[in-house]
């Protein structure tokens, strides 16, 4: 069983950054991939950024490549996305979740366990 807790969300100015945490209980965390997702008021859930449980793969969503970074310390049990260049279109409240998987996932149906989010808000 792995529990989430995310931290870092906050309000910033847009071309601000911000990084977000989740850190997970359980001593199998390094064999999870570990997600990203957000969900804006009155939208579905979507993928950002996941990271395979050694850390040797990522994947991002086209609204966010090249601005966001997802990175894992297996060490700390934690995993982060740092965001910059932040746009008020990426308001919303973000996920963590963990897959027990080797392989790229992207979506919500696929990851088994999730945290309780932390709202982000960037205005402009």
């Amino acid at each position: 069983q792995v529990q989430l807790v995310e931290s870092g969300g906050g309000l910033v100015q847009a071309g601000g950054s911000l990084r977000l945490s989740c850190a997970a209980s359980g001593r199998t965390f390094s064999t999870y991939a570990m997600g990203w997702f957000r969900q804006a008021p009155g939208k579905e859930r979507e993928f950002v950024a996941t990271i395979t449980w050694a850390g040797g793969l990522t994947y991002y969503a086209d609204s966010v490549k090249g601005r966001f970074t997802i990175a894992r310390d297996n060490a700390k049990n934690t995993v982060y996305l740092q965001m910059n260049s932040l746009k008020p279109e990426d308001t919303a409240v973000y996920y963590c979740a963990a897959a027990r998987t080797m392989l790229i996932r992207t979506t919500t149906t696929t990851y088994e366990h999730w945290g309780q989010g932390t709202q982000v808000t960037v205005s402009s």
